[in-house]
């Protein structure tokens, strides 16, 4: 193909967002602009939940510990929740889960008004939200893939990422100032009003009932899609390498510790932004990712220039220089996750991505989970800004590592790989049955 044939992107247009999921999935249309309400909301409560536990206790140990908190529930659940998206109807699952997410919200709003707020309802209400999103993110992941047609899924991706990341940037600013000047309260009742919103939009989605092929939830068939997971070598690294990123480099549990000693108490909310931010940047110029095939070496090198921006923003010592490596680190994170989720949808069976959305959860859910821990008990042994930056430059040595071990990650090629190629026939022959058979395009 010419770059000078209309069909070929060029300039500004090929940087810009790929929209054709947009245009047509009115149920991805949906999802999304739900997302986006219910995921601002959530990053306003992931600032205020530690910081309100850093004002009750002043330990960093206390704050990691929210890390060890959330993760029994998510791989008890992520994995179960994994076997229920398969066996269920999908938009159900999603409904009641956010409904219960929201329930879950109001107790924090009622704890924070008592006058003397207790810390222990704060790591059970972490344990129990934990849960919850673990069951309700395999469905939520394994239904894109079923109203997005498959050409589409690297652009939905994208979009997807995107939309988190408006969520990751607004929701960590407008916390650092509601917290501060309105109080705990506050981050907590606008979290709670998303949720309201969100349900009714998840409402209005198609039902998307189980496939005929899809296994009852039960252990056995959650091993069977471990199994599959385990002879996919491909998919194998890029849960390693995701794994190893997020446990040894993720600093999030002591940045309200490190704008304490940065002295700059004022830019804890920007830190947390940072990383969005940076990933944010990606997804507005996210084009471009369409036409890359190799994505196996995108994920890896993406993954270890993150550990080396972690790495950095634990060296500066100027405010705006770590909010700048914090910012380049989430541009990486962002390029790792666009093509994660492009070899994950592009590759799974229909009947099997439930289980393995399950087990993609515990890749990038367990890694940032652990890694708070880890953050915490680092710093609490060795100081704040040790933490960062060696957990940045293990990372980065983990990441060079795990790419030398799987050279099926490195050689993957979306053209020629036989899993991609058998699910990209099936989905071309199931649209030309249905134009053959005149049935109205789905979710158009």
């Amino acid at each position: 193909m010419k770059d000078d044939d209309p069909a070929t992107p060029s300039g500004l247009r090929a940087l810009l967002p790929d929209l054709a999921p947009w245009r047509v999935s009115r149920d991805f249309r949906r999802l999304w602009v739900s997302g986006l309400i219910t995921n601002f909301g959530s990053f306003l409560t992931f600032v205020a939940l530690p910081v309100q536990i850093k004002e009750e206790t002043g330990s960093a140990a206390a704050v990691g510990a929210i890390g060890a908190v959330e993760l029994v529930p998510l791989v008890v659940f992520g994995l179960y929740g994994g076997a229920l998206a398969d066996a269920l109807d999908k938009r159900r699952l999603i409904l009641w889960t956010e409904a219960g997410l929201g329930v879950l919200c109001a107790a924090l709003l009622a704890n924070a008004l008592l006058p003397d707020p207790a810390v222990w309802p704060l790591y059970v209400i972490a344990a129990l939200s934990s849960a919850l999103v673990s069951i309700q993110r395999p469905a939520l992941d394994s239904l894109i893939p079923r109203i997005v047609p498959h050409e589409h899924l690297p652009a939905a991706t994208a979009l997807n990422a995107l939309r988190w990341q408006v969520g990751g940037i607004a929701g960590p600013a407008l916390a650092g100032v509601v917290v501060v000047y309105a109080g705990l309260g506050w981050a907590y009742a606008v979290d709670l009003a998303t949720f309201a919103v969100s349900v009714l939009l998840v409402a209005r989605l198609g039902t998307s009932p189980a496939s005929q092929e899809a296994a009852k939830p039960s252990l056995r068939s959650i091993v069977e899609g471990a199994a599959y997971a385990w002879r996919r070598k491909e998919l194998l690294g890029t849960y390693a390498i995701d794994l190893a990123a997020m446990f040894l480099a993720m600093p999030l549990a002591v940045l309200p510790f490190l704008a304490d000693e940065l002295d700059a108490e004022w830019s804890l909310g920007l830190m947390y932004a940072a990383i969005p931010a940076g990933s944010l940047v990606v997804g507005l110029t996210s084009g471009w990712t369409s036409r890359v095939h190799r994505h196996g070496r995108m994920v890896a090198g993406a993954a270890l220039l993150w550990g080396l921006a972690m790495a950095a923003a634990g060296v500066a010592g100027n405010v705006w220089l770590v909010l700048l490596f914090l910012a380049l680190g989430g541009c990486c994170d962002m390029v790792s996750g666009i093509f994660r989720g492009a070899m994950w949808n592009q590759t799974i069976p229909d009947e099997l991505r439930g289980r393995l959305a399950g087990i993609e959860l515990l890749s990038y859910s367990v890694g940032p989970q652990l890694g708070q821990v880890r953050a915490g008990g680092v710093a609490a042994l060795a100081g704040v800004r040790a933490s960062v930056w060696s957990g940045g430059l293990l990372c980065a040595a983990g990441v060079g590592l795990l790419a030398l071990c799987l050279p099926k990650l490195m050689t993957y090629d979306v053209r020629t790989n036989e899993h991609a190629v058998r699910l990209r026939d099936q989905r071309s022959a199931a649209a030309a049955d249905a134009a053959t058979a005149g049935a109205p395009p789905a979710n158009g």
